[in-house]
């Protein structure tokens, strides 16, 4: 542990952080900020490592975080000792845990997504919500899906919103990030049938067969499904709703309709 924290609000290693809030510090140094014990305690769980590591022990809320900063060490993090002032300046949290990470942004190319042995994918295209992003992210891991992919995102993966969302499931999903054209082409090669979701469509989610190989798509919040996904799908569903309103959460709608397919698939 470094003898000498971190004191200033203006210490050139918390401004480095604090860059990563936008997307083009993260393209460009292909990192990303990782924060709380729980979304590291997983990122060490799926099997990758952190380059810094911002602990504020002063900061602590539990007995666990010295063992966690232990194992960051042991994979060749650097650890840097902030005071609560800096740190709270760095965190994008409103009750920061004294955690925080810089990672390495992974491989989230196609081949990241296996598609063998009966896959259950889910898609999302032009998603703009982090929370929305993550929250699908942990919708995925509960599920056991095959893996997820984000289509033409407005959003990116490493938004340091979307990893507190996904509660750290953003590193136990297998996870790919492509345009529209190439996430159909790869569906289709492999033989997976494409279900979009739609107001539009005749056939309710629980009406479709969805225990063969099969990618679910969910569109975006405020235009849904694009023209591509419309006409390059399989089998077009909707979720019926007798209520007033027309439409859901996209994140909402996500889990409705793959918990129908891991009901049929059970």
């Amino acid at each position: 542990m470094v003898t000498d924290p971190i004191t200033s609000l203006t210490n050139s290693r918390i401004k480095t952080v604090i860059k990563l809030r936008k997307r083009r510090q993260r393209d460009a140094t292909g990192t990303f900020i990782v924060e709380g014990y729980r979304e590291l305690f997983r990122l060490l769980e799926a099997g990758r490592s952190t380059r810094t590591l911002f602990i504020s022990p002063e900061l602590f809320i539990g007995s666990n975080e010295l063992d966690l900063v232990a194992r960051c060490r042991k994979t060749g993090s650097e650890i840097i000792e902030v005071a609560a002032a800096p740190f709270r300046k760095a965190s994008y949290r409103d009750r920061p845990e004294g955690l925080l990470a810089i990672a390495d942004q992974f491989d989230t190319s196609l081949d990241q997504i296996p598609l063998r042995a009966d896959p259950l994918v889910l898609v999302v295209e032009s998603i703009e919500k982090p929370g929305n992003l993550g929250t699908m992210l942990r919708t995925a891991e509960a599920a056991g899906l095959s893996g997820m992919i984000v289509a033409d995102p407005m959003t990116d993966p490493f938004n340091p919103n979307v990893v507190r969302a996904s509660l750290g499931t953003l590193f136990a999903v297998p996870l790919a990030i492509t345009d529209t054209a190439s996430a159909i082409a790869h569906l289709r090669s492999a033989g997976v049938s494409i279900v979009a979701t739609t107001p539009d469509a005749s056939l309710a989610h629980h009406q479709a067969d969805l225990t063969g190989p099969t990618a679910i798509v969910i569109g975006s919040e405020q235009y849904g499904l694009s023209a591509d996904w419309l006409e390059g799908a399989d089998t077009k569903v909707m979720i019926p709703m007798p209520g007033s309103v027309d439409s859901l959460n996209a994140a909402m709608a996500a889990g409705i309709v793959v918990f129908e397919a891991i009901r049929q698939r059970s």
